[in-house]
């Protein structure tokens, strides 16, 4: 049996979900996986950082780039509760992420919303894992906001 699997890792990127969650933010969490290994986790940072571009995915890659000493992670695969927005997926295209495996369809300001393809042609995609439960987060911390 494999402990390293597609949800194994999404539970981990949940995690830091859940720390965006409880300080306030959107709660949206990555990690960073090389080899079976974690190499970089992040949340949302956006109000503490207030910096509109601190996405989970862009402290991620940068924390990442910065443990390979690399600009490219073409071995990694990113783990994000939320599909990657147009930004994101622009800087997952310039890194040449290996693999991308998300969460939750974004069907307000996804990637996938886009007609040219954002991504780098060899980043493999994988979507869906445990996207129930990271909706479930996203939608009680809006109505949360609402109420």
């Amino acid at each position: 049996m494999d402990l390293y699997t597609d949800e194994y890792f999404m539970r981990e990127a949940m995690k830091e979900a859940h720390k965006a969650f409880d300080l306030g933010e959107v709660p949206v969490g990555a990690i960073v996986v090389c080899q079976n290994k974690i190499i970089a986790r992040a949340h949302n940072q956006t109000e503490k950082l207030t910096d509109a571009t601190a996405h989970a995915e862009m402290l991620a890659v940068t924390a990442a780039s910065h443990h390979l000493g690399s600009k490219y992670l073409n071995e990694c695969t990113l783990f994000v509760t939320l599909e990657p927005c147009v930004m994101c997926a622009g800087a997952l295209h310039w890194v040449q992420l290996g693999k991308l495996v998300f969460g939750a369809l974004d069907i307000q300001r996804g990637y996938s919303l886009t007609k040219s393809p954002l991504l780098h042609p060899r980043t493999q995609v994988v979507k869906g894992i445990k996207a129930d439960e990271n909706k479930a987060l996203l939608d009680k911390f809006f109505k949360s906001i609402r109420e």
